[in-house]
């Protein structure tokens, strides 16, 4: 297994305090904050850690408070809220300081059968046509803010593989686009042994969910990011809703859009299909986005 998704696993795998009490650390992100995606995966595995393994989460609705301090210890409180036959509720809270940062509430089901259907998968190029990030981000190191941006990203992203159909935001800055994003991923290496889990493939899906889902926003007005320096932004709230099995190992299309923005928000839809079709996972996520004053 590659050392970089090992060390990702690593991150997920909470350290248990106290009965329904877990704490986690950070990875460096590109931004002075704990990454979004990283806390909501965290609380997702403190939430899974409460129920028994048959018992997989559906759901999820989360909010993010404040920003979080990446040099500082999270905490995960989990509240049972309620155990039925076949459905179990959880909520949990990430405090830092002494504040909340975080809150997540998670449903979490028993496996069972019922009516199918789904959308149609978009009909996109293979994955392995498309550049890698170490291939595609250099070409852009003079559109940065700042150029050392290359190196941060691809720090960040070092255990994922994720490969863009079209165009970044970062690489169009300024151009008004169809307000839609299209990328594929996985990790960097095969899951096996404890982590081959189907809680670490949902909370892998978790973590990567939130790094491309707002590029919808900023490709319809022509915006290339806080990497360009054209936009403030931070991730509000985050919503995933798990359909189908599926491995964070083998390559997953993330195919986002965006329907309106107001008020300084962008909304954001997305859409994790399998390879061969299947749609596994339904997310939505609203964002703070303010144009730099000056």
């Amino acid at each position: 297994m590659d050392a970089t998704l090992q060390y990702l696993l690593g991150l997920l795998d909470l350290e248990p305090i106290e009965r329904d009490i877990f704490r986690g650390g950070s990875h460096r992100s590109v931004v002075p904050r704990v990454f979004g995606g990283q806390v909501a995966a965290q609380a997702l595995v403190a939430a899974c850690r409460t129920v028994p393994e048959e018992r997989v989460a559906h759901s999820l609705h989360s909010y993010f408070l404040r920003p979080g301090d990446p040099g500082a210890p999270i905490v995960y409180t989990v509240d049972r809220i309620r155990d039925g036959r076949s459905f179990s509720t959880r909520r949990v809270v990430a405090v830092q300081h002494g504040q909340p940062i975080f809150h997540l509430s998670a449903s979490l089901q028993d496996v069972e059968e019922g009516l199918e259907h789904q959308e149609p998968m978009p009909e996109v190029p293979d994955p392995e046509t498309l550049p890698t990030a170490d291939e595609m981000l250099p070409r852009y190191a003079d559109r940065f803010v700042d150029p050392a941006v290359v190196e941060l990203l691809l720090d960040a992203r070092r255990a994922i593989d994720l490969r863009y159909v079209n165009e970044p935001p970062f690489a169009t800055a300024g151009v008004r686009r169809e307000p839609r994003s299209q990328v594929w991923f996985r990790v960097n290496g095969k899951l096996d042994g404890e982590a081959d889990s189907p809680v670490s493939h949902l909370c892998l899906a978790t973590y990567v969910s939130d790094m491309t889902l707002l590029d919808s926003v900023l490709l319809a007005h022509g915006r290339g990011g806080w990497t360009v320096g054209d936009i403030v932004g931070a991730s509000l709230d985050h919503a995933m809703w798990f359909h189908r099995p599926f491995r964070a190992d083998e390559w997953l299309l993330y195919d986002t859009d965006s329907p309106t923005a107001q008020g300084g928000r962008g909304l954001a839809r997305g859409r994790i299909f399998t390879r061969d079709g299947r749609l596994a996972v339904s997310v939505i996520q609203e964002g703070l986005m303010r144009v730099p004053r000056g």
